[in-house]
């Protein structure tokens, strides 16, 4: 049975592989983004990420599988996805001689907009991202905060199907990035479905409908940020710190209190869930860690899992 246009992927990909002469970048992966939606990858450093996403963005011939993008091919149909794209690139690429409203208007012109409609959309864009009163400035000196508000503006300029975000937070304060979230998510309430990287978990866990998770140009997980945390992890995590030289010596003392212990230099991470029964059991046991946290297993407990904790450059 044939899936109409409501229902088909508006990303398909089967196989999809990316190779830089002997080296594989992006290891035969597979995933669908449904219209609609925010779907995320999520991986270290290195782990084929952002050349899934160069893939999708037509900026990157494909090696091998299967990719369509709104149900075109990107070898024959580049110039025309990449119409209906928008891109926030991971750092800002603003023109900083002109004013706010100007890299909005000359970006607009980019796809053949004319000046009346260009400026329609910028007055509604700088509005929707709260730049509405900056609009005559110029763009040097403007926060962090605002460029990146502003690049996303301008990846709107033309009414974009789907949105290609890589780390799009990255260097913001906590409140300019929450403006941000918030500004993503109204988007998705508008119907735009957003593709997007991030090291960021809380990120991923406020934005994403589903992801994957990317190690080693493969994919090693996959399904929504609670579905991982279910899959791969407890509903709690009981963290123990204790004095300097003592957790050498507590080999064996945590067997049997939690469905997985982890031990790492600096305090031991105890899954389980009910953290506080682990608390207590432990107590039993003559343990008293100097400082004690009960918290919710989060989407960096799996990440972490799923990837090591070794640092990769």
């Amino acid at each position: 049975m044939s899936l109409d246009g409501a229902t088909r992927p508006l990303i398909h990909a089967r196989a999809l592989t990316k190779r830089f002469a002997a080296f594989t970048a992006v290891d035969a992966v597979d995933f669908d983004v449904a219209r609609g939606e925010a779907f995320g990858f999520l991986g270290p450093n290195g782990a084929g990420k952002t050349s899934t996403m160069r893939m999708i963005g037509c900026t990157s011939p494909i090696s091998g599988g299967e990719l369509r993008i709104l149900d075109m091919d990107p070898r024959h149909d580049g110039p025309q996805i990449r119409a209906r794209l928008g891109v926030v690139p991971q750092h800002d690429t603003l023109d900083n001689e002109l004013t706010v409203r100007e890299n909005l208007l000359i970006y607009g012109r980019y796809f053949g907009l004319t000046r009346e409609e260009c400026a329609r959309r910028a007055d509604d864009l700088l509005e929707f991202v709260q730049l509405a009163d900056r609009g005559k400035d110029l763009v040097e000196p403007l926060s962090g905060g605002m460029k990146r508000r502003l690049t996303i503006a301008r990846s709107l300029i033309n009414e974009p199907d789907v949105m290609l975000l890589d780390e799009p937070t990255t260097g913001l304060d906590p409140q300019a990035r929450h403006l941000v979230w918030d500004r993503l998510y109204r988007l998705k309430q508008r119907g735009v479905t957003l593709v997007l990287t991030t090291h960021y978990m809380d990120e991923a866990e406020q934005l994403c409908d589903r992801l994957v998770v990317m190690d080693k140009a493969k994919i090693v997980a996959e399904g929504s940020p609670q579905e991982l945390i279910q899959r791969y992890s407890t509903k709690e995590v009981a963290e123990f710190r204790f004095a300097p030289g003592i957790q050498e010596t507590l080999d064996g003392q945590f067997e049997g209190l939690a469905e997985r212990v982890e031990r790492l230099p600096d305090r031991v991470l105890l899954y389980a869930d009910d953290g506080e029964d682990v608390v207590l059991a432990a107590r039993d046991r003559g343990l008293h860690p100097e400082t004690v946290l009960v918290r919710r297993s989060t989407l960096e407990d799996v990440f972490l899992r799923l990837t090591g904790r070794s640092l990769v450059e």
